[in-house]
């Protein structure tokens, strides 16, 4: 198996799972392969698995993992760019600390990795390549089981010293519930998947009825995915809308927030659970959104990311 100089892969690395492609020079996807994120083995049996579905991807494409220019990687967590080193992934198994990813992943793959935060890859694929690209500044914003952010501004990634966008962490309500970083109030704490979970356990222990763990148990899932999200509202599951539109009224709030300080041309919404509600919840975030912009008369255009579930992985591969 052979590869031109322009083939590369793209890895997205999320909290229910990995996805990679391999693009060649025109960001075209010649293979994809998909698995979920290990739920226990840390950082290393994480890496693994990624290792794993890269492999499968490059089969698909007919070339050998040693053949590419490089391998991208969007990781959660403070993913290193010079160093390759991800830290404080906690939406990940036993991650709270820090892990050689991109060495790792060099070391078993036989090519050069570049490590970027898994929604700023994001945000970059949908700035060049998707809904973003007749804008000069957006704001990104990711709902999966986390919630992420993304900057561009005047057409070049804002990282600030290493941690710029973390949309998920601003904070919507003071002394409010706590998120996987152990901060109150923010809006992950109420629209993560991840948290939205926790919060309907909470329910269901109070003697709440929901659907929610049934659909879960029936198709062999070990967590609350956006696909059950979303056949629990259509089985009229009144907890799994109350939670929703917590999320909901949560991400406007913060939004607002987020335009006000930056005033961007436009917020992108993305991530499992954008990409699963976007034409549901996007009317209801703008409604949420309003009352609190400093110019509500003028506000940015929102828009759902348009390369799908590959999107974040061929963002990756523009980190080659």
């Amino acid at each position: 198996m052979t590869a031109s100089g322009g083939t590369r892969g793209g890895i997205d690395l999320g909290g229910t799972k990995i996805q990679a492609v391999v693009v060649d020079a025109s960001n075209q996807v010649l293979g994809q392969a998909r698995r979920r994120t290990p739920t226990e083995g840390g950082p290393a049996g994480v890496g693994a698995e990624i290792a794993a579905t890269l492999r499968e991807s490059a089969e698909a494409a007919k070339v050998a993992t040693e053949s590419l220019a490089g391998i991208g990687i969007g990781s959660p967590g403070d993913a290193n760019e010079s160093t390759g080193v991800v830290s404080g992934a906690r939406n990940l198994p036993g991650w709270e600390g820090s892990f050689p990813l991109g060495e790792s992943l060099s070391s078993e793959l036989g090519a050069p990795v570049r490590v970027g935060n898994d929604v700023q890859v994001a945000v970059d694929g949908e700035f060049h390549l998707g809904a973003g690209r007749e804008f000069e500044s957006v704001i990104g914003v990711w709902w999966g089981t986390g919630v992420g952010g993304g900057l561009v501004l005047e057409g070049r990634p804002w990282l600030g010293r290493g941690a710029a966008g973390e949309f998920g962490h601003i904070v919507v309500r003071r002394g409010g519930p706590r998120c996987s970083a152990g901060h109150e109030g923010c809006v992950e704490a109420y629209a993560g998947r991840a948290s939205m979970e926790r919060w309907a356990r909470k329910h269901l222990d109070k003697g709440e009825k929901t659907k929610l763990f049934e659909i879960m148990a029936e198709h062999e899932r070990d967590r609350l995915t956006s696909g059950i999200w979303e056949r629990a509202l259509k089985h009229g599951d009144k907890l799994a809308e109350k939670l929703l539109k917590r999320a909901e009224k949560a991400l406007g709030v913060g939004i607002a927030s987020a335009i006000n300080l930056l005033d961007p041309d436009a917020v992108i919404l993305g991530g499992g659970m954008g990409a699963r509600f976007a034409e549901r919840s996007l009317p209801e975030i703008e409604r949420h959104m309003s009352p609190y912009l400093f110019a509500p008369d003028d506000p940015p255009e929102i828009r759902a990311a348009s390369l799908g579930d590959l999107g974040g992985a061929i963002g990756a591969a523009l980190l080659v």
